[in-house]
């Protein structure tokens, strides 16, 4: 009796409704799976640079320009077809004459079909001249064309490979244009080259917290008789979204080091920034909510198919990732994109000869001190110099008096052309430990290699690169420029 009533309140629940509550809770699964395999899957696929040499056209000939029928020479008429029949053996009287005169009319028709053959021939062949002269004109122009096409390719490479910043940005712009995103994720990207650095800024569009289900299964009530789902832990969800961030982090990586066929970048920064609204205000905002800088060494060191995603990008990168994504809380970039867009920064002047701005380069020591401070005081900041050859390691001491983010900020300014040796940036912790410094910042005029951006990773230090200079002078309104001197 009991079974039978078991087997009746089974009876009562609709299959339809339990089968859609089994098909959500798979949809869901499906959906995580894929959120947790983004890296895996942009593993999977081959990743190289484009060889700018495929860009060029292959030389296109010219359509023939002769038509078919103009190809070969007609036949000329046939006296057998013009000759009149001949009066026979019986030949009437006056028959000769007859004959004569048909024999002179056809000797007539003949001469003027010779004449009108010759006439043809001659425009057939002055429209086989003139066809060939346009083919071989049209010829001309293509293969010039072509030859300016491959000239503006083979300058595009050289370019890259000579490390200029237009080229370099144009380049990996092109290349992560055709990278496509999983999962409808948002497209927007920018690329930024600091050719003195050979460092590229990737800012990256990622989706927002509602790209993880809230809804971890979903069930049939039997009371309600309704699908209802069962919440995912919000705990839950803000950790698949920070794992689902750091893969984002690291596939940037692997894209970009993977596209670099001409070997023009040796450090990257990625920002991983989130367009969304601030319920507050109701404002359209853009915070960051991931912001590292890797090295090639670094990145070419890991076994991206078994580490942590989270784990590798807070501990081996000391990446800053936001602890409150759902709040739009953002982090510090290690790099602001705006210090390192091209289309901003204005490095060397191609019209040097009428622009009025300084050259940076032309400034003594001293002078490059003091257009420091005064920049960091345009920045907001207490800025105070320090007398020659009593500064211990110090250039200039700033002081930023906001709460929790301000602190001394100790300040070392080198007019340099050469890249700064790694050595400076170790002198520069040093100096931050020693004088109990919140932050330590290096300017230079030129730029730093892998080694000392690697050092600088997870430490109280900003080095701030020729390009980063004149982006800050530009947006707080000192006239700079720099202009190698010519050697």
């Amino acid at each position: 009796m009991g079974r039978s009533v078991a087997g009746h309140a089974r009876s009562d629940r609709p299959p339809g409704r339990t089968a859609e509550a089994a098909q959500r809770t798979a949809a869901v699964t499906d959906h995580v799976r894929e959120l947790g395999n983004v890296l895996a899957d942009a593993l999977a696929i081959d990743v190289h640079g484009t060889d700018l040499q495929t860009l060029k056209r292959a030389p296109r000939r010219a359509p023939p320009a002769v038509p078919a029928a103009d190809l070969t020479a007609r036949p000329g008429p046939v006296w057998d077809a013009f000759l009149p029949q001949s009066p026979g053996r019986f030949r009437w009287w006056g028959a000769e004459r007859r004959y004569a005169r048909r024999l002179a009319a056809a000797e007539d028709r003949f001469a003027e079909a010779i004449e009108r053959h010759r006439a043809a021939e001659q425009n057939r062949r002055d429209r086989v001249a003139r066809a060939m002269r346009e083919q071989v004109e049209q010829q001309r122009r293509l293969d010039e064309a072509t030859a300016e096409q491959h000239a503006r390719v083979d300058a595009y490479q050289r370019a890259v490979e000579s490390h200029d910043r237009a080229a370099v940005t144009r380049y990996f712009t092109k290349a992560l244009e055709r990278v496509t995103e999983p999962l409808n994720f948002p497209r927007r990207r920018r690329v930024g080259y600091v050719p003195e650095s050979t460092l590229l800024a990737v800012e990256w569009d990622l989706p927002d917290m509602a790209v993880v289900p809230t809804e971890a299964s979903y069930r049939y009530d039997r009371v309600a008789d309704t699908v209802v789902a069962e919440p995912r832990p919000e705990k839950e969800v803000r950790l698949l979204y920070q794992q689902l961030v750091a893969q984002l982090a690291l596939r940037a990586l692997h894209l970009v080091f993977g596209s670099d066929r001409y070997g023009v970048v040796d450090t990257v920064v990625f920002n991983g920034m989130v367009e969304s609204v601030d319920l507050p205000t109701g404002q359209t905002v853009r915070p960051c909510l991931i912001t590292l800088r890797a090295t090639r060494e670094q990145f070419q060191a890991l076994v991206l198919d078994q580490l942590d995603p989270v784990a590798c990008v807070r501990h081996y990168f000391a990446a800053e990732v936001s602890r409150h994504p759902e709040e739009l809380q953002p982090v510090e970039p290690v790099l602001d994109f705006d210090l390192a867009d091209p289309r901003t920064v204005e490095a060397i002047d191609v019209l040097s000869e009428i622009d009025s701005r300084p050259n940076l380069l032309d400034l003594s020591p001293e002078s490059f001190e003091h257009l420091v401070q005064n920049l960091l005081t345009r920045m907001g900041l207490e800025a105070r110099l320090f007398r020659l050859g009593t500064d211990g390691g110090i250039d200039c001491v700033a002081y930023d008096p906001r709460p929790i983010t301000g602190g001394k900020f100790v300040v070392q300014a080198k007019l340099w052309t050469r890249t700064v040796p790694p050595s400076a940036v170790r002198d520069l912790f040093g100096t931050v430990v020693d004088a109990g410094a919140t932050k330590g910042i290096l300017i230079t005029t030129s730029g730093f290699g892998p080694t000392s951006y690697q050092f600088a990773t997870g430490k109280p230090l900003q080095l701030i690169d020729g390009t980063a200079l004149l982006a800050l002078c530009h947006l707080h309104d000192i006239p700079a420029r720099i202009i190698p001197r010519a050697s």
